[in-house]
């Protein structure tokens, strides 16, 4: 693996990085569009985008995307000097990094009932601080959060969840990273399905720096009513994620984006709108047709 030596320049002068991220963020009512790009071939069904690192970025940045938000399974398996190269040659952005694939490819989970493997996540995740902080980006709590597993209660799972959560959060608040928990489908995971209980654990973990990433094809599925549980969550918002009722691009299902995104622009959301979907019928189509849908919603309600 390359080093990258501003990632440790920049855990050791956190006061020096947190400028830089007070600066580089975008002004209110100024959302932007990204979409996830997975830096390896994963499994994972709602990458949009994966491998061929300067191929994807190149056709990200030609669709008219402004970011792109980067799922890494392990930071030391990439070479981010390279990485920070085609980000600036696109001129993108990297909103957010994504990291469960360390739970769907290696089984790492903040919930694990073996101590080894919890540690293993909160390391994992850690390991991310540098990067993240390099690109002025926060660092996506997914499906390593883990399942409660046969034979552990659902109070111990929750309180090994909010204090991996805590010390990760602890771990980059002097880097000005910040943590986002995703509330995912009840198919997928048995811990954190709704707003209403990420609210809850943002509550219990207790940092500031950590809040929720919404995801509106989870929520289509979990929340009586996605508007009023975007209210409800307000300033806690940290990253937005959208696909539509069947996971295929804005557009192609039934979801009313521009009454979502109006109620996400009224509660002063000012990042970027992410695209989490399968890449059907194609990778490019997909992005295609998803920016084609997004991008005049958003110029109406930023107007």
């Amino acid at each position: 693996m390359a080093v990258f030596a501003s990632q440790i320049d920049h855990c050791a002068h956190p006061d020096r990085m947190v400028s830089k991220l007070n600066h580089a963020r975008p002004q209110a009512g100024k959302m932007k569009l990204s979409i996830v790009l997975s830096t390896q071939q994963t499994s994972f069904q709602a990458a949009s985008f994966s491998g061929a690192l300067e191929t994807n970025l190149k056709q990200i940045a030609a669709l008219g995307y402004q970011g792109v938000e980067l799922a890494i399974r392990d930071p030391r398996l990439v070479d981010v000097q390279q990485l920070d190269q085609l980000v600036h040659q696109y001129r993108l952005e990297v909103p957010a990094i994504g990291t469960g694939q360390a739970w769907n490819e290696e089984g790492l989970s903040f919930t694990d009932p073996d101590v080894g493997v919890r540690q293993a996540a909160i390391d994992r995740i850690i390991s991310h601080i540098p990067v993240a902080a390099h690109f002025n980006a926060l660092i996506i709590i997914g499906l390593i959060r883990g399942v409660i597993k046969p034979g552990v209660k659902p109070e111990q799972g929750m309180d090994w969840l909010a204090e991996a959560l805590r010390a990760c959060s602890r771990a980059a608040a002097p880097h000005g990273v910040r943590l986002a928990l995703e509330p995912i489908n009840r198919y997928e995971t048995t811990l954190i399905n709704t707003v209403d209980q990420g609210l809850t654990l943002i509550s219990q973990v207790g940092e500031e720096n950590f809040g929720l990433l919404l995801d509106t094809f989870h929520m289509n599925i979990e929340e009586a009513r996605i508007e009023k549980s975007i209210l409800a969550c307000g300033k806690r918002i940290f990253h937005f994620h959208v696909a539509d009722s069947n996971r295929w691009y804005p557009g192609a299902g039934h979801l009313d984006f521009g009454t979502i995104l109006r109620t996400l622009n009224s509660t002063g959301y000012n990042g970027f709108v992410s695209g989490e979907f399968m890449p059907r019928p194609n990778a490019e189509t997909a992005a295609r047709e998803s920016f084609a849908y997004l991008a005049p919603l958003l110029r109406r309600i930023s107007a």
